[in-house]
């Protein structure tokens, strides 16, 4: 009978070191109810290191002689790669054949003081494993310091995969492929170096149009990013370069696609070069939440056709109307990394949380980066984020107040989740839609207060990039 005994508490003692185990580095763990970000030593970090990047940047209320460059390449990678984008996308990932070429492209404007290379590519998102590898390249082949690169890319749920290692990359991107990320990092410093030794004497203007009827709240009945926002430049020399920015998730071609394609974002490009000669480099703006609301069609080409058509004739007809233009702007950015509180990511209950020990199963980053440039009067803003578009109309309304565009962009050169209003928190559960939930819940990764958080890094940021005599006004 003692010997039963031993056996049966030896195996309630088992049992409770294996729930303890999973409890610990599993979950779930009690939710905590606000962050207190402003009293952690990652916040005032956060500061510290805008501050330092700031400093080596000119702002002036002048500016300089504008100058501008542009350089492009195809990164469509070979039948049979990974493809970046659904995590139930059938056939392991993997790409039979391609739609349509990919391209990564680069702006580089200059006031003869600072330099800062906009990039716009056919990817899901950047990553820091190809940042990594792009500034080192760009390190190896320039005689001086390179250039911050302002980091963006048009979402396209049809694009490369393989794009890193890790737990929660390969439902994002199947198998990482190392040579796959060797490929486009190549392609990156090619099209950086062609812009940056391109740049002439140029002329910019830049505008904002209406494109509300093509992008929707996925998640619930409120406020969309519908803007969509144009710049041009154009070198004495007269070739033209248009960049676009606009919040849509390119998703209307559904999961079953398994041909490379820069989807929407692609066509509307294509169709800005076709009406107008100009290069055209789209940047994904605060894609959070916002989804594609195209024109009809009867079948996924079609629908992609029209929604990047409708895009592209908007854009093309607004940069041959009469413009504003200037010759001279004072170029300022800046690019920091910021700390993160623990992992609180919870897919099942708004009470209960994950265990912080997953972020390192999953692959999800401590930390993230914030990029920001302006280029005289027009501001831009990266955030490592599916950033909301509720939250990038109140951040242009910010900055709009200081006499400043603003155009907010997803995917700076890391990847924290989705970022969404601090006031939907709490509003989790099944009396909620799918796409909230999965946002609120599942993908909010590090809990309450994201949003005021980030806030307060964008209104430090932009006082630093705007002349002292506009931040005191």
């Amino acid at each position: 009978m003692a010997r039963y005994r031993k056996i049966l508490l030896f195996l309630l003692g088992l049992i409770s070191a294996l729930v303890l185990l999973v409890v610990l580095f599993v979950g779930p763990w009690p939710v905590y109810r606000d962050s207190h970000f402003r009293d952690t030593v990652y916040y005032r970090e956060a500061l510290r290191a805008i501050d330092l990047a700031a400093a080596h940047t000119d702002v002036s209320s002048t500016g300089g002689s504008l100058m501008a460059g542009w350089g492009v390449r195809e990164i469509t990678p070979a039948p049979g790669k990974p493809m970046g984008g659904y995590g139930a996308r059938p056939n392991d990932k993997k790409s039979t054949g391609v739609h349509d070429p990919l391209f990564v492209k680069a702006l580089a404007v200059s006031d003869g003081r600072d330099t800062v290379v906009i990039v716009g590519a056919d990817l899901l998102q950047t990553l820091p494993n190809l940042v990594e590898r792009v500034e080192s390249g760009l390190t190896e082949k320039m005689a001086s310091p390179p250039p911050p690169i302002f980091y963006t890319t048009s979402h396209t749920h049809c694009g490369p995969g393989g794009l890193a290692p890790g737990v929660a990359a390969r439902i994002s991107y199947g198998d990482y492929d190392p040579e796959l990320v060797e490929m486009l990092a190549s392609r990156y410093v090619e099209a950086i170096l062609e812009a940056v030794g391109s740049k002439e004497p140029a002329r910019f203007a830049w505008g904002s149009l209406d494109g509300s009827r093509y992008v929707v709240n996925r998640s619930r009945k409120a406020e969309v990013d519908g803007s969509l926002d144009f710049a041009v430049f154009e070198k004495q020399s007269g070739p033209r370069c248009v960049m676009v920015r606009f919040s849509a998730h390119p998703t209307i071609y559904p999961e079953e696609m398994l041909e490379f394609s820069a989807e929407y974002p692609g066509v509307l490009q294509q169709r800005v070069r076709e009406k107008t000669g100009a290069e055209c480099v789209y940047l994904g703006g605060a894609v959070g939440s916002m989804g594609p609301n195209p024109p009809e069609g009867d079948t996924p080409d079609e629908t992609v056709r029209a929604m990047g058509g409708a895009l592209g004739d908007l854009v093309a007809a607004a940069v041959t109307d009469p413009l504003n233009w200037t010759d001279t702007a004072d170029v300022a950015v800046l690019a920091s990394t910021f700390g993160m509180p623990p992992l609180q990511a919870r897919p099942i209950s708004a009470s209960w949380r994950l265990s912080p020990f997953m972020a390192r199963v999953f692959g999800v980053l401590p930390e993230g980066r914030l990029q920001a440039a302006r280029i005289g009067k027009l501001l831009l803003c990266g955030m490592p984020y599916d950033f909301s578009g509720e939250v990038s109309v109140r951040w242009r309304a910010m900055a709009r107040e200081k006499g400043y565009d603003l155009w907010v962009t997803s995917h700076s050169g890391g990847y924290l989740g989705y970022l969404s209003p601090d006031r939907y928190y709490w509003q989790l559960g099944p009396e909620y839609p799918y796409d909230h939930n999965y946002e609120i819940g599942l993908m909010n990764w590090f809990g309450p207060n994201q949003e005021a958080y980030m806030t307060d890094l964008f209104s430090r940021a932009v006082d630093r990039l705007i002349p002292p005599t506009v931040a005191s006004s």
